[in-house]
């Protein structure tokens, strides 16, 4: 069970309960990216049952007719057993999510407006080339039914976006969680946030498929509500279930597309623990969230 100060961040154990979760979201006028809890699996039966779980997640999405759709960790559908399992359960999912048999190889159709859209979590700076590789495949194959995540501390990632800016597909922007060597990442946070709103301003004057902003401080969220004056840009802006609630659905109420990212599963108390130590910003919010 699920104590009460973890439930603020996870929406439950069972997909009934994420499903749920989603109603109550969708009610609001937020949407929901769903992540089944779990990662670096060396087991390809692990990795292969949560495949399998994405699958029934797709479907149960579909079935209740609910504004969701999903996201999932390299390492929890197979990269930390082999490139090929990692491909491979995520075809499958791609392919659920897409409406389309995965026994077919002669190519997909356009992404279709019912589709459910399928994202690709981002990693340490280990799986960044396979994780944009997988991405470059399935984007194109699926006509843009695919998406992934980029971290703006990543001193790499002003040239990861020009490689993927003309790709259909979109693209989530976050200011990155893991402890990166500071030859290859930005430390300080006021480094951070200049690269981040660098990047955003990049990818509202060179993406055409829109910009998924993912972070919960206001001063980047109105950076981007300036650039989409600016430019045009469709954008979304992307939150974490438990954080800034509130915030998102005065969002949602102003016209902005939110979605919330609603972790469930078995797995609550890594992804838990992860989120308050990672910035000090989520620790703040989680707490006020938690008093009120």
């Amino acid at each position: 069970m699920i104590p009460p100060i973890a439930n603020n961040f996870v929406a439950g154990e069972t997909p009934e309960a994420a499903l749920s979760h989603v109603e109550d979201l969708n009610a609001r006028g937020v949407g929901a990216i769903l992540n089944l809890l779990g990662e670096h699996y060396d087991e390809r039966t692990a990795a292969d049952a949560d495949a399998d779980a994405y699958v029934a997640l797709v479907e149960a999405l579909a079935e209740h007719d609910l504004d969701g759709c999903v996201s999932v960790k390299p390492s929890q559908i197979g990269l930390g057993v082999s490139e090929t399992v990692f491909e491979e359960n995520l075809a499958r999912i791609v392919d659920s999510a897409s409406g389309t048999d995965a026994s077919r190889s002669n190519g997909r159709s356009p992404r279709d407006a019912d589709d459910c859209f399928v994202w690709i979590d981002m990693e340490d700076h280990d799986t960044t080339d396979v994780t944009l590789d997988a991405f470059e495949r399935h984007a194109v194959e699926t006509g843009g039914n695919v998406g992934v995540c980029v971290q703006a501390n990543l001193k790499r990632t002003p040239e990861d976006l020009e490689r993927v800016a003309s790709l259909p597909g979109k693209v989530r922007l976050v200011k990155g969680a893991y402890d990166e060597p500071a030859a290859i990442a930005h430390r300080k946070k006021s480094r951070v946030d200049e690269a981040y709103r660098d990047c955003l301003s990049f990818m509202f004057r060179e993406f055409d498929d829109g910009v998924a902003v993912g972070s919960h401080d206001p001063a980047m969220i109105e950076h981007a509500r300036e650039l989409h004056a600016e430019h045009g840009t469709p954008y979304e802006v992307q939150m974490l279930m438990g954080v800034r609630e509130e915030a998102q659905v005065d969002l949602a109420a102003e016209g902005v597309e939110v979605n919330q990212y609603v972790p469930y599963g078995s797995k609550w108390f890594q992804y838990f623990s992860r989120r308050v130590r990672e910035r000090k910003e989520n620790a703040l919010f989680a707490l006020r969230a938690v008093l009120g």
